[in-house]
Formats: C-alpha cells, sequence, structure tokens
C-alpha cells in the first residue's frame, strides 16, 4: 500500500507537468481499437436483442480482465529484467489513468477563447471535450458546459484511478480505465446499446461508487482551502446529486454549484434534439467565465488533497503495522 502511495505520488506530479503527450501512444487509444473490435465481433455472431444482451457482458470480462491480465504480465516481465524499470513503467502506466493536466488544460483553452471575445472558437473547443452541440451556445452556456465537464470528470478521471491504483497498481488502475472507456465508448441507453452495453454501464457505476462518495469528502475540504461556500456544497450535494442521471457524476457537479452559487443543469441538444437535465444549484446569479477557472482550481486542490491524505494514510498504516 505505500508503495502504490508513493507510485500515485509520483504519476500525480508527473500528470500535472507532463500530462498526455500527443507523440507518446496513451493506452486509452488502445483500448478503443480494442472495444470497437469486440463489438464488431458480437454483431456478426450475434443477431438476436435477448443475446446481445448476454454477450454484453463479454466486454467488461475480457476488456477490463484482458487489460488487468496483460498489464500484470508485463510489469512482471519487466521486473524479471529490472526492477526499476518495473518501477518506473508502472508509474508512468498510472499517469496515464488521470488526467488532472488534460482536464484543466481543456477547460482553459474555452476560458482563453471566452476572454478573447471569440464565441466560434470557444464553441469548437468545448466541442472537444462534450457531446452535446455547441453551435449555436451563448457565452453562459458555453461556460455551463465546460464547468460541468471539469466538475463532472473529477470523479472518473482523477479519483477513481488514484483509488484503485493504490489498491492494486497500475494493473488495477488501467482496469478501471478500460471500464470508464467502455461506458464513454457503449454505455448509452438508446436503441444501438441498451442491450449490448448495459453490463458495461452498469460496471462502471459500480466502480465508481465509492470514489465519487469520497470525492465529495475531497471536494469540500478543496472548497474550504478555496475559501468557497462549504456549507452550500454540502447542502446541494444531499439535495441535489441524486437528481443526476448518473448516480455518481451528480456528486461533483452539485458540490460544484453550490460552492460557487451557481446553477447547472438545463436543456442540452444532442444532434437536434433536446435532453432536459435536472437542475443542481440555485440561480443566485449567472454563470461566467471565470467559474472555469474556480472549478479547475477546485479540480486541482481535490486532486491534491486526495494524493496527500492516501499518501499520509499509507505512511500512517505501514508505521503501526511495523
Amino acid at each position: 500500500m505505500l508503495s502504490h502511495s508513493i507510485y500515485i505520488f509520483t504519476a500525480y506530479i508527473i500528470d500535472r507537468i507532463v500530462g498526455d503527450p500527443r507523440a507518446l501512444p496513451h493506452p486509452v487509444v488502445l483500448m478503443g481499437k480494442c472495444i470497437s473490435l469486440l463489438e464488431k465481433v458480437i454483431r456478426k455472431f450475434v443477431v438476436k436483442e435477448k443475446a446481445l444482451k448476454l454477450a454484453g457482458l463479454l466486454f467488461p470480462i475480457l476488456i477490463a480482465g484482458g487489460t488487468y491480465g496483460i498489464v500484470a504480465l508485463l510489469l512482471y516481465t519487466i521486473s524479471l529484467v529490472n526492477h526499476w524499470l518495473a518501477v518506473i513503467a508502472e508509474i508512468w502506466l498510472i499517469s496515464t489513468t488521470v488526467a488532472t493536466k488534460g482536464l484543466g488544460d481543456a477547460g482553459m483553452e474555452v476560458y482563453r477563447h471566452l476572454k478573447n471575445n471569440d464565441l466560434s472558437k470557444a464553441r469548437q473547443s468545448l466541442g472537444m471535450i462534450v457531446g452535446r452541440d455547441t453551435e449555436e451556445l451563448d457565452e453562459g452556456e458555453i461556460s455551463r458546459g465546460a464547468v460541468e465537464t471539469v466538475a463532472e470528470n473529477i470523479v472518473d478521471a482523477i479519483i477513481s484511478p488514484f483509488c484503485y491504483a493504490l489498491i492494486g497498481g497500475a494493473p488495477l488502475a488501467m482496469a478501471y480505465r478500460a471500464v470508464n472507456t467502455l461506458d464513454s465508448m457503449i454505455g448509452y441507453k438508446n436503441e444501438k446499446y441498451q442491450n449490448l452495453g448495459w453490463a458495461s454501464a452498469r460496471f462502471d457505476d459500480l466502480l465508481n461508487y465509492v470514489p465519487a462518495r469520497l470525492t465529495a469528502l475531497f471536494m469540500l475540504l478543496a472548497c474550504w482551502v478555496k475559501r468557497l461556500d462549504v456549507r452550500n456544497a454540502w447542502a446541494m450535494i444531499k439535495r441535489d446529486a441524486k437528481r443526476h442521471p448518473s448516480p455518481n457524476s451528480g456528486i461533483p457537479e452539485a458540490a460544484t454549484a453550490g460552492a460557487l452559487a451557481i446553477q447547472l443543469g438545463g436543456t442540452n441538444f444532442y444532434n437536434g434534439v433536446a435532453s432536459h437535465r435536472a437542475k443542481m444549484g440555485e440561480p443566485n446569479r449567472l454563470i461566467e467565465s471565470d467559474d472555469i477557472i474556480r472549478t479547475i482550481e477546485v479540480m486541482r486542490t481535490t486532486s491534491m488533497i486526495c494524493v496527500l491524505l492516501f499518501f499520509t494514510i499509507s505512511l500512517l498504516v505501514a508505521y503501526y503495522i511495523s
């Protein structure tokens, strides 16, 4: 556990400094290709919808299970060559499962375009990180989209990977990332994926359940550090988090809405079709571009608190065990 917390701490520093360099291959890209290939194979041999639901179990079993096995075998093989080379490989792999820098950079790109009064580029940048239509959004709606995206991803792009890395190192963190990638690719409740993707979506909800509730604690501490409204953040978590269609994503969004005294949620359009999302928080003021900065600061502070707490707890456990 102590070694894993040291790996997490180091991986976090690497992610904050380097992020995900485009020149280096990212494991998630390979996961995505494997998921697409498996989908093609299943759809070729499985025709009936009821059978597709059963076949949907193959995705978390083969993709997540396979990812765990491959990473574990890779690290073991490297360790036979050199122990420290295996340590470096594990730290790097853990760093690829988190996106603190990438998330912050994406939000900052939208923010800079808004500050330059370039709504066209701001819409384009937002469109790179959200699924909703962005072509007609005004400044307030662009800001809302960026705030919601940064807040929502605190769980699955930061806290959850760290939780699973603490428990099982890079193999488990990568397996979690595989499940999360499955959910983002096929975990939709639409006609195409309601049967094939149900297992991936449920498994993702299950794996994020505990980390999402830890995120609530870390975010409240972060809000206190940043001198935001902690009481209102907690009140909105209790009142509004359950209104979100996801049992987990509503927690960081509701916390953000309460801390910043804004209202998130509302109507989004996907391929021209309106989707009404439950509103979280009170509209005490209009959302502004600076709220993107505030949300990024909360995200970064939350991630630091998580890493430091995991490291401290690991030290205490190691001390008392010894």
